[in-house]
């Protein structure tokens, strides 16, 4: 028993991987050619495979990342000289499903959101520490197990400013039948929920929405934004993405009777709207798969960027001339009004190919972004250096 014990811890500790010396001069030949506002400056930081939602430790010297595969990362950076120290697969006994969603919350117990599971590992960021699971929300609980499905089930988390952890639940249809509607706004699916850290008092939070891939809380008001992955097959250039902002529970986002934006969905189109819906504040362009985001809150970039809104967009599958593959800021004048615009970009090739595709956008303490990509199998860090 102690022997089986001890295989046990040793299997649930961390294993390093080698970094590939061709890959990594690979990517960077790469990222030569991404353009960047004057002064910012794009770095390799790790060859991570599969990476997807990223996430830090209380401190910022450990970051984790998921994958949709069937791996989480612990990459430490102890030293803060802007480089991966070494890159481990995490509680690799653990047989995962799809663990797209990390966050880590101030304890630095790191929560892991899979298909249809929740898991948290206390002390998670400490070295040596091996990591026991413990069931937050237990397998077969996220959603109903008939409605798990491989289509929209990449699971994105964050901590609230109030302390609860939200939960995005993409509805596996690209438009939702009217025969789910019912149960889909009861167990919030094609919404987020919210619940409290040891998995109680779960309510869905935000209503009408197709598939968010990426939410943050503005660091003044605390308010919800997300990112909205809109219908396919309606052509190039409609329905738009969305950025959207949460002013209150419980508000409604327009799916399945928009498609995105103002557009309304061929399956639905004739249908009066039965509810009171929020448009979004920011519409991108078609298809560009919207994902990861967050608010700028740190003091290295220029006063300009304070508060601005870094976001991932994958690039587009479904379109005639492919878009995306870049990361966007979206800033605000005094009135509010939002501006969005390309910030990083160059990993959508001339003949249409991908060389990266970013999916998550975060800020270190040292007021650096990290992006991860999981075409190209790394994060790179973008810092401001004039």
């Amino acid at each position: 028993m102690k022997h089986l014990l001890i295989v046990l811890i040793l299997c649930l500790a961390q294993t390093a991987m080698a970094q590939d010396r061709a890959q990594a001069d690979k990517v960077r030949q790469v990222l030569q050619r991404i353009g960047l506002p004057d002064g910012f400056h794009i770095d390799l930081y790790a060859l991570v495979p599969g990476a997807r939602q990223m996430a830090l430790s209380p401190k910022g010297d450990v970051l984790f990342v998921g994958t949709r595969r069937s791996g989480v990362w612990r990459i430490p950076d102890h030293d803060r000289n802007g480089v991966a120290d070494t890159i481990e697969k995490f509680a690799a006994a653990v047989d995962f499903d799809m663990p797209n969603g990390v966050a880590v919350d101030r304890n630095g117990t790191l929560f892991v959101a899979e298909r249809n599971r929740i898991l948290k590992f206390p002390n998670a960021d400490q070295p040596g520490q091996p990591p026991a699971p413990v069931a937050v929300v237990p397998q077969g609980q996220l959603i109903p197990p008939d409605e798990q499905s491989n289509t929209h089930s990449a699971r994105v988390i964050r901590f609230g400013p109030d302390g609860w952890l939200y939960v995005s639940l993409g509805q596996p249809y690209n438009v939702a039948p009217r025969s789910k509607l019912a149960l889909y706004d009861r167990t919030g699916i094609g919404g987020i929920i919210r619940l409290r850290p040891d998995g109680s008092k779960r309510e869905v939070y935000s209503r009408g929405i197709r598939n968010s891939v990426g939410m943050d809380f503005h660091p003044v008001t605390g308010e919800l934004w997300f990112t909205d992955n809109q219908v396919d097959l309606m052509g190039d250039d409609i329905p738009p993405g969305e950025i959207n902002r949460q002013s209150a529970p419980g508000q409604h986002f327009g799916f399945p009777w928009f498609g995105g934006g103002a557009v309304r969905t061929r399956e639905y189109r004739d249908d009066d709207v039965p509810l009171a819906t929020v448009m979004p504040v920011v519409e991108t362009v078609a298809h560009a798969a919207d994902l990861g985001m967050s608010f700028y809150a740190g003091t290295q970039f220029p006063r300009s960027y304070r508060h601005a809104l870094f976001s991932a967009q994958h690039g587009s599958w479904n379109r005639s001339e492919p878009v995306g593959a870049r990361v966007m800021v979206t800033t605000f004048d005094a009135s509010g009004k939002a501006r969005t615009r390309p910030f990083a970009e160059g990993w959508l090739a001339a003949d249409g190919g991908y060389d990266g595709r970013p999916v998550d956008v975060i800020q270190t303490p040292d007021g650096a972004l990290l992006v991860s990509d999981d075409f190209a199998g790394a994060i790179y860090r973008i810092r401001y250096a004039p």
